[in-house]
C-alpha cells in the first residue's frame, strides 16, 4: 500500500522511494541467495566499461556462467571493450526483467584473461561462432582454440538489487495509480545492498 511523504524525509533530503522500500530486515544469507536465483533467470546483461576520452560504454554481454556472486563471459579479444578494461577495470554488470521490472546492478573489477585459460572450454558454447566467424585457415575458427576467443571474470564488490512485491503488472499500476492520486509513495517492491565483506564471504562458501 502507498505510505504518506513525511516532513523528516523531505527535510533530510531523503528520496522517499529509496528508503520506503530498502530491505534492512531480511538475513544477508536470504539476500544473497535471492539475488542468484534472479541473476541465473536472466541470459544476458548490460556490461559497462569506461572508455578514455569518452566515459561509460554499455554493450549487451551474454553470461557464460555465474560464479558465486561473480560473472563469466566469453568474448573477442579484439573487442574494444578489452582497451577499455586493460585502461580501467571497475566495470558495471546490470540485469533486468522486462516483465516484473525486477533488476542488479553489479560494480566490480574485471579481469581479461587469454586464450590459454582452460576455463574457456568449459564455457565454450557452440552457438558462439556465430559471433567469431570462421576464417577457414584452422586457426581462427570460432571455437575454444580461436586466439580471438579471451575471459572476462567481473568480481563483484558491490550487488545493489530490487525485487517487486506486486503480484501481477495490473496491481503495480493500481499501486502507482494510487499513490499519484492521493500524493503518496508507492510501495512496489524492495530494495537490498550487498557489500564488499559479505560478497567475499559468498564468494568463499560458494
Amino acid at each position: 500500500m502507498p505510505e504518506p511523504l513525511k516532513s523528516t524525509e523531505v527535510n533530510s533530503k531523503t528520496d522517499p522511494t529509496v528508503a520506503k522500500q530498502y530491505d534492512t530486515s531480511t538475513p544477508i544469507s536470504k539476500q544473497i541467495n535471492e539475488f542468484y536465483s534472479f541473476a541465473d533467470t536472466q541470459n544476458c546483461g548490460l556490461l559497462t566499461t569506461t572508455r578514455p576520452n569518452v566515459g561509460p560504454v554499455g554493450r549487451s554481454m551474454s553470461i557464460a556462467r555465474r560464479q558465486g556472486p561473480d560473472f563469466l563471459f566469453l568474448a573477442n579479444v579484439h573487442s574494444r571493450k578489452f582497451a577499455d578494461l586493460n585502461a580501467n577495470k571497475t566495470c558495471q554488470f546490470t540485469l533486468q526483467n522486462s516483465q516484473s521490472q525486477d533488476w542488479a546492478s553489479v560494480t566490480g573489477e574485471a579481469t581479461v584473461t587469454s586464450n590459454s585459460d582452460p576455463r574457456i572450454k568449459g564455457l565454450y558454447n557452440p552457438s558462439l561462432k556465430a559471433w567469431f566467424g570462421d576464417l577457414g585457415d584452422g586457426v581462427h575458427t570460432g571455437e575454444p582454440e580461436d586466439p580471438r576467443m579471451a575471459l572476462i571474470e567481473v568480481k563483484s564488490g558491490y550487488v545493489v538489487y530490487w525485487k517487486s512485491t506486486m503480484e501481477s503488472g495490473e496491481q503495480f499500476g493500481k499501486e502507482v495509480g494510487t499513490a499519484a492520486e492521493k500524493g503518496q509513495v508507492a510501495q512496489t517492491g524492495i530494495t537490498r545492498e550487498i557489500g564488499g565483506k559479505d560478497l567475499e564471504k559468498a564468494r568463499k562458501d560458494a
